[in-house]
């Protein structure tokens, strides 16, 4: 495929609006260009226009499988009058292009269209190479846990995921975890305040012990400590009023060394504390929970992927990271708890999520090059990987990106 002919692909995902939902369009499109390179495929669609997409290629010499996945959902434009370059045109200056999802993350699953197309009309993968492409990562994951009630996941061998990571490999990640807090009091007249029992009160009891819940919580040698934080806090309807409800959101990212569970039990004991000492009365809502990711870095399969990216991405130095985020194989790993999981993707993580979102010429192509690699040497014989890891003795690690 010609460098124009993959460009094209990528500028027609951009120019297609996924933002949190309509992946219908996009999946269509996919199928369109497997079905024109004889790539089988299916569209798992779901309430109306959501749609998953998997497709897989190989000579089936191995019974190693090889999934490699990307999202079609985006986030929001938001102020579209913010953007110099219009988020839908796919407007490219020099050796960025523009638009929603450059970087989160149409560029990465271009790369993996093109990968597999590429590879199954040269023959190229012994094994089994598998596509999963997801509806709805950047809210709640609807695609991911369908996919995983099917069994999608359930025979890989490992995983890439094609999330922007600027070439770098990033091989552990953190859980995210969501949940709402709600305040309920009585109502009153302001000018009677102790007639009533003040819900906005509650949530800053909660508040105030959020701020050190969690420094009982050990640090994991790979994530370090857990991140928390309150993001969105409401409540009462007028000035002269005492609230009698008030709620607030939370994240944490949750780490192996203090998993999903062991968060929820410290803010429940929180809660059942304040709700025990005072007049307060707080509720805990669990709103989303997705798992940390971790691989060893010394893993075959992390050093087969950085072998390939430093072999790729010959214009800088490649490194072994980690992100405080969250990916679908945060979903995936429930229906395959060992397979290892690395994280490789093009340009530019720090834009993802922007006005002005953009990403590499240079970047894609050399993604597209380094998938291709990993696609091919994983079903090479045993040795190789092997190998890989005996070469690769000592990994450049950096610390944790922040993601959202």
């Amino acid at each position: 495929m010609r460098k124009d002919e993959q460009l094209q692909i990528l500028k027609d995902l951009i120019k297609i609006n996924t933002e949190n939902g309509n992946e219908l369009e996009t999946a269509e499109y996919i199928g369109g260009l497997f079905k024109l390179h004889h790539v089988p495929y299916r569209i798992d669609r779901f309430d109306g226009n959501r749609a998953n997409l998997v497709a897989e290629v190989g000579l089936k010499e191995t019974d190693e499988v090889l999934g490699i996945t990307g999202h079609q959902d985006t986030v929001n434009v938001s102020d579209q009058r913010a953007w110099t370059h219009e988020p839908f045109a796919a407007e490219v200056v020099g050796d960025k292009l523009y638009g929603r999802g450059a970087a989160d993350m149409k560029s990465g699953l271009a790369a993996q269209i093109i990968t597999l197309i590429e590879l199954h009309e040269q023959r190229a993968v012994k094994g089994t190479l598998r596509f999963i492409a997801t509806a709805g990562e950047e809210y709640g994951t609807p695609g991911a846990n369908r996919l995983l009630k099917q069994g999608v996941v359930d025979d890989l061998s490992a995983l890439l995921v094609g999330e922007a990571t600027d070439g770098q490999i990033v091989y552990a990640h953190s859980g995210s975890l969501n949940y709402r807090i709600k305040s309920y009091g009585q109502s009153a007249h302001s000018a009677r305040p102790t007639q009533g029992i003040n819900a906005i009160s509650g949530l800053l009891q909660f508040a105030a012990a959020e701020a050190t819940l969690f420094q009982q919580a050990p640090l994991d040698s790979i994530l370090g400590a857990v991140k928390h934080s309150i993001t969105v806090i409401g409540g009462g309807e007028q000035v002269n009023t005492i609230p009698d409800y008030a709620e607030l959101s939370g994240n944490v990212r949750p780490t192996q060394s203090f998993d999903n569970q062991q968060v929820i039990a410290l803010i429940q004991t929180a809660i059942s504390q304040i709700n025990q000492q005072t007049d307060y009365h707080l509720e805990f809502d669990l709103i989303h929970s997705f798992r940390p990711v971790e691989t060893t870095p010394d893993n075959p399969f992390v050093r087969l992927v950085q072998q390939a990216a430093v072999d790729a991405f010959v214009d800088r130095d490649v490194a072994l990271e980690i992100t405080n985020g969250a990916t679908d194989a945060s979903v995936f790993i429930k229906g395959n708890p060992t397979m290892p999981v690395v994280i490789l993707g093009p340009d530019e993580k720090v834009v993802s999520h922007q006005v002005d979102e953009y990403t590499t010429l240079s970047g894609f192509y050399q993604v597209i090059a380094a998938y291709e690699d990993v696609a091919v040497s994983y079903f090479k014989t045993g040795s190789r990987t092997k190998q890989l890891a005996a070469d690769v003795v000592s990994p450049q690690i950096r610390p944790a990106r922040q993601a959202g």
